[in-house]
């Protein structure tokens, strides 16, 4: 099928007859027709049944359709890419890209300072999942990204900013103080604990099966979750213990929980990420560098 081909094949069934498809693409009911005879002569087989003038579409049609959909997608990815190289980024505007974790408490203690440093740049924050990040940095819609954990994108530049410990958030009350180690909770301490787990897709969920497999501890989910911010605030509502890196720790009530050290360490770390190829601006470096300021200042170290 060429380009054309799937343009009024995806009109038709997004539409449901020729006339609507034809006023979507701008164009005449019989070019849509002849253009679906076209199609339909070089694939081989029919894309639609005719009834009473009315198109219902076959069963090859409906197995192609998802495709066609996907395509669609990566096509609108291309028209937003180039949208963005026409027209560029104004250069007192800055877009940042955060994962939820360093958004609570590190990248408003970045901004802050950014701001009394360059009060003119007018910042646009999105708080993301990490393959968002990823994405909308590839497509230039953004300045710099922060993700906890690295990417396995070879087309963006990694600058590592901190270290991050994993902690153990305890919802007051969950069990009794002789067994809170201040100094560290192990695994194994955890084994009858209600949990609030992170979704195993996730770098940091990854990270705590790997270590729960290797010291043999089954624990007990009782709340997935996808985000750390999530995990804090389910343990907060005393649901079950949640394992989050140190920055989402920071911002812990400790009115409603403990909050300790896992031990044995999982350390993860902070990055800045941006496109490999394209030096980053000014204004993105001043960021990177706050940002490296605040997770310092934050994490104590």
């Amino acid at each position: 099928m060429r380009l054309r081909h799937i343009e009024v094949f995806h009109a038709v069934m997004q539409t449901g007859s020729v006339s609507a498809a034809a006023r979507l693409t701008n164009v005449t009911q019989p070019a849509v027709s002849r253009t679906l005879q076209h199609a339909e002569l070089q694939l081989g087989f029919p894309l639609f049944e005719r009834v009473r003038g009315r198109l219902t579409p076959t069963n090859e049609a409906m197995a192609l359709f998802p495709l066609v959909e996907r395509l669609y997608e990566q096509l609108d990815e291309v028209q937003r890419l180039a949208a963005n190289l026409r027209h560029g980024h104004a250069s007192d505007k800055l877009l940042v890209l955060s994962v939820f974790a360093l958004s609570r408490e590190v990248l408003p203690h970045a901004v802050a300072r950014f701001r009394q440093k360059y009060p003119q740049v007018q910042v646009n924050v999105q708080a993301l999942h990490t393959p968002q990040v990823v994405s909308a940095l590839l497509l230039q819609e953004a300045d710099v990204g922060f993700v906890i954990s690295s990417v396995g994108q070879p087309a963006l530049e990694h600058e590592t900013l901190a270290e991050v410990d994993m902690h153990c958030v305890l919802p007051k009350g969950l069990l009794p103080p002789s067994r809170i180690h201040t100094q560290g909770m192990t695994l194994e301490d955890l084994i009858d604990v209600p949990l609030v787990a992170l979704d195993v897709k996730d770098p940091l969920g990854m990270r705590i099966n790997q270590a729960c497999r290797e010291h043999g501890v089954g624990l007990s989910p009782v709340v997935t979750v996808q985000t750390y911010h999530a995990a804090l605030s389910m343990a907060e509502y005393g649901l079950g213990a949640a394992i989050v890196d140190g920055c989402t720790a920071s911002a812990a009530d400790l009115r409603k929980v403990h909050v300790v050290p896992l031990l044995p360490r999982i350390t993860v770390s902070v990055n800045a990420l941006h496109l490999a190829q394209r030096p980053s601006s000014v204004l993105a470096r001043a960021m990177t560098q706050e940002m490296r300021k605040a997770l310092k200042e934050i994490l104590g170290s």
